[in-house]
C-alpha cells in the first residue's frame, strides 16, 4: 500500500477537547487529526501545537491523513515564515458564512439562486450552465478524471475521487478550472463547516467501500444551472459522495450522516468566489487562494493511488 505519511506547512483553525480526547483542525485539511502518541514527544508536540494556535503560528508538521495523525510538529525559523507570510494570498472581501439547520430547509426555495441574492459573488459572472443535461455533462467529464480508472486522462494531474478522506480543496479547484477554462462556465464554492461545539461532518463513502468519513470541512465546486425561463438552481459538482449533479439543500444533508455519528451536524454554510481554495480560520470568515494551481496539483498527485475504505 502506498504511504499516507506526508509533511507540510500547516496552521491550526481549532484545538477540540472533550472527555479526554484532543482533536487538532488545521485549515489546509479538512480531516480531523489527534497526536500519534505520547510520551515526552507527544506532550512536546502538544504544547508546540497550542503555543501555535495561541499566537496564530504555522508548522512544519509530519501526519498521517489516512490514519488521522500528528507524527511530529515543529516551528518555522525565520526564513520559512516570511515565506509562507509572503506566499500567503487571501481571499479579498469573502462572502459570510451563514448558520444552518439543514434539517429544516426548505429545497423549493432554497436551491433557487434568488433566495441567496446577497451572495455577491454571482454578480461577478453570468455565463451560468443552460440546462441540467450541460451540467450533467459537466459532471461526467470531471468523474472521468479519477485516478481510480487509470487513465488516459484529459487534464493532468488525475482527480483522486476515490479518495476522500481528504483533499476536497484541491479536487474542487481542479474542477473549477475545468468548468472555467473547459466549459467557460461560472463557478463558485460552496463551504461546509462543523464548527461549533461538537459537530462534525459525516459521510458514508458509499462509492469508495461504504465506510464512514469525518471532516470539520468540505468544500466542492458549486454551479448554477438555468431551469426553464426564469429559476435558476443551485447545484454542487462532487463525484466524490455522487454520480450526478446535486442540489445544494442534498449536498449538505449527505454531510450529516447520523448513521456515521450522533454529532454529524453542519453548522454553517458558505458560498465563496471559485478562486477560495481553504479556510483560513475556524470561524469560516476567511480563506486561502490557490491562483496558479501549485498547491492543487501537489496535493491532487500526493492522492493519486491512495483510496479510502
Amino acid at each position: 500500500m502506498p504511504s499516507t505519511r506526508e509533511s507540510g506547512i500547516l496552521t491550526l483553525a481549532a484545538i477540540r477537547k472533550s472527555r479526554g480526547e484532543i482533536r487538532y483542525l488545521f485549515n489546509e485539511k479538512q480531516r480531523i487529526l489527534t497526536l500519534a502518541s505520547g510520551g515526552k514527544a507527544g506532550r512536546e508536540t502538544a504544547a508546540l501545537l497550542e503555543e501555535s494556535l495561541r499566537r496564530k503560528l504555522p508548522v512544519k508538521a509530519q501526519i498521517d491523513t489516512r490514519e488521522g495523525v500528528i507524527h511530529r510538529a515543529v516551528s518555522l525559523s525565520e526564513k520559512e515564515l516570511e515565506e509562507f507570510h509572503r506566499n500567503r494570498i487571501l481571499e479579498e472581501n469573502p462572502e459570510k458564512s451563514l448558520r444552518v439547520n439543514v434539517s429544516s430547509l426548505d429545497p423549493t426555495v432554497f436551491n433557487i439562486e434568488r433566495h441567496h441574492h446577497k451572495v455577491r459573488c454571482f454578480r461577478r459572472c453570468r455565463r451560468i450552465i443552460p440546462n441540467y443535461k450541460k451540467a450533467k455533462q459537466i459532471f461526467d467529464f470531471c468523474a472521468k478524471q479519477t485516478c481510480s480508472l487509470g487513465g488516459p486522462f484529459q487534464v493532468s494531474p488525475c482527480i483522486p475521487f476515490q479518495y476522500v478522506i481528504d483533499g476536497c480543496y484541491a479536487r474542487a479547484h481542479k474542477m473549477r478550472w475545468i468548468i472555467t477554462q473547459k466549459y467557460r462556465h461560472c463557478c463558485e464554492k460552496i463551504f461546509a463547516f462543523a464548527n461549533q461545539g461538537s459537530d462534525t461532518l459525516a459521510v458514508q463513502a458509499n462509492k469508495w467501500g461504504g465506510c464512514c468519513v469525518f471532516w470539520w470541512y468540505h468544500v466542492a465546486p458549486l454551479v448554477r444551472v438555468r431551469l426553464g425561463r426564469w429559476a435558476v438552481l443551485l447545484m454542487v459538482i462532487d463525484p466524490g459522495m455522487f454520480d450526478k449533479p446535486v442540489l445544494l439543500s442534498t449536498w449538505l444533508t449527505a454531510c450529516e450522516n447520523q448513521i456515521c455519528s450522533a454529532n454529524a451536524h453542519v453548522s454553517m454554510y458558505s458560498i465563496q468566489p471559485g478562486s477560495a481554495y481553504w479556510p483560513n480560520n475556524f470561524a469560516g470568515t476567511a480563506f486561502g487562494t490557490d491562483p496558479n494551481y501549485v498547491q492543487t496539483n501537489a496535493t491532487l498527485t500526493a492522492y493519486q493511488n491512495l483510496v479510502t475504505c
